[in-house]
């Protein structure tokens, strides 16, 4: 009975780890981004096994991006609420006027910390992501205004994750790309279709990785 009890202890602590062994790739912009999530969208598979986070940078306008978006995207496009889990081959979309973190595999929503000026959620979410997140992270910054998620690339760098600038002549508005960029801490600088083909490597790659 005990062997048994033990091996019972066994399988929920390698499905714990199960849980966690997909990637989560964060994709930050504002201004233009919409053109970005739509051509990054479009060029990627539903069953790829990721989960896809958009933040975007925008603090009380209402969001319409999970009404928008699902002409653009294989996968289901969920509108992010208090401990919804997160799962791959999804599509996630923060609230307006939220910081949003990760806990236990749960989204957890809190009040915008930054009510005043330009926000600062891609920065708050991707910080969340790299004390978090066992799993593999990839970190995509899109067309926008400011220079948010910029400050946060370097701990995502530092937990082995991946960072992706929209090509600045690509974007709608580079000013977020090109803060991104100066930060020192990106990996590639891609078109949204050529950033949408590397994930799906990435994913395919990871796949491929035994879980412990």
């Amino acid at each position: 009975m005990k062997k048994t009890g033990a091996s019972n202890k066994s399988d929920v602590k390698l499905s714990k780890i199960a849980v966690k062994d997909f990637p989560i790739v964060c994709v930050g912009g504002s201004a233009g981004g919409l053109d970005a999530y739509t051509r990054l969208l479009l060029n990627l598979p539903a069953d790829m096994g990721v989960a896809i986070v958009i933040v975007n940078h925008v603090r009380t306008m209402a969001t319409m991006l999970h009404e928008v978006l699902p002409r653009f995207s294989k996968m289901p496009v969920e509108l992010i609420t208090e401990r919804l889990d997160i799962k791959p081959n999804y599509v996630f979309i923060i609230p307006e006027n939220k910081d949003l973190h990760l806990l236990n595999e749960e989204f957890r929503l809190k009040p915008i910390s930054k009510p005043r000026g330009w926000p600062d959620v891609i920065t708050v979410f991707l910080s969340s992501l790299s004390q978090h997140w066992d799993g593999k992270l990839i970190a995509v910054i899109v067309s926008g205004y400011d220079g948010d998620g910029s400050e946060a690339l370097k701990s995502i760098k530092e937990v082995g994750g991946i960072t992706f600038a929209q090509k600045p002549d690509t974007a709608i508005q580079p000013d977020m790309p090109l803060s991104a960029i100066a930060s020192g801490f990106i990996d590639f600088i891609l078109s949204p279709e050529a950033i949408a083909k590397k994930i799906v490597r990435i994913a395919k790659e990871s796949k491929s990785i035994p879980t412990p």
